[in-house]
């Protein structure tokens, strides 16, 4: 008899299945899009910034790493790590700053204009 009592539970389960589900519709992701103050020349000058420019601000970097036409320049301090990435303009331009990120030693985020301005005074 206990053999038999899973059964009809089986057959409600199975009652209850409906429509097979449809896949979930595609999301697309929105272009990226500079923000507002990197638009405008903000972080102190560096997004916009050439290469040469950047040395001035904060001497040699200590890291160069070149991938295709992308660059990525490190400096550091006791205060943070700063990462600036340059990429060419839309029209072959010479590559400058576009976007830069700053971190502690342990990886964690740290306020990049604050960064900015603490690798400046060393």
């Amino acid at each position: 008899m206990r053999a038999l009592l899973p059964i009809p539970l089986i057959l409600m389960l199975a009652a209850c299945g409906g429509e097979s589900a449809q896949p979930a519709a595609a999301i697309s992701q929105p272009e990226p899009r500079l923000p507002h103050h990197a638009r405008s020349g903000a972080y102190g000058g560096v997004i916009g910034a050439d290469v040469d420019a950047l040395v001035r601000q904060f001497g040699p970097p200590r890291l160069d790493i070149r991938d295709g036409d992308a660059r990525k320049l490190q400096w550091s301090g006791a205060a943070c790590i700063l990462d600036a990435y340059l990429y060419p303009g839309e029209h072959g331009e010479h590559a400058t700053a576009t976007f830069v990120d700053a971190r502690r030693g342990d990886g964690r985020d740290v306020d990049r204009e604050a960064c900015i301005a603490a690798l400046r005074k060393n």
